[in-house]
């Protein structure tokens, strides 16, 4: 299983003193809130940073030692990641997209493919599944086509092969 998450997108500088716009992947703010500490990819490069304050309107964040305007537009087009335990909390029958990246899929006990990738479309969640003779389709990502979903175990089991064809 995944054990980071890219929880925000660094946009524009808000201000002069070095204070960025981020967006919330998840739409939720309030994991944000209490950040100390993490981790800006931009490209293949990775760095630290501490965190000094997190704003909610607009939501902005001010890293230590980005003191200027300059500084900051460095850090724009970043992600933000942080280990799981600070990532967005779960409700009852959510799962974290990077933990369905890769599962088996099976039906009747049949392995039939992977979960390749999950796109978020206008009716929800749909999963691109890599079937076993190497195409692709898309299943929505619903109690009426898929069973178990265990991310533990790496299976989960769509209930509808009929869908696929």
């Amino acid at each position: 299983m995944t054990e980071r998450f890219v929880i925000a997108l660094v946009g524009p500088p808000f201000g002069l003193m070095g204070r960025l716009k981020i967006k919330s992947v998840s739409g939720e703010k309030t994991h944000l809130l209490g950040l100390k500490k993490a981790t800006l990819r931009l490209g293949h490069v990775e760095k630290e940073y501490t965190i000094e304050d997190i704003f909610t309107a607009p939501l902005s964040i001010k890293f230590a030692g980005i003191d200027n305007i300059d500084a900051a537009k460095t850090l724009k087009g970043a992600e933000i990641l942080v280990p799981r335990e600070q990532a967005a909390p779960l409700n009852e029958g959510e799962f974290y997209i990077e933990d369905l990246r890769g599962l088996k899929v099976i039906a009747k006990d049949e392995t039939i493919g992977i979960i390749s990738d999950v796109i978020e479309g206008g009716g929800g969640f749909l999963v691109e599944l890599l079937l076993a003779s190497g195409e692709k389709r898309l299943v929505p990502f619903r109690n009426e086509f898929f069973g178990f979903v265990d991310p533990a175990s790496g299976q989960t089991e769509l209930l509808t092969p009929w869908i696929l064809e």
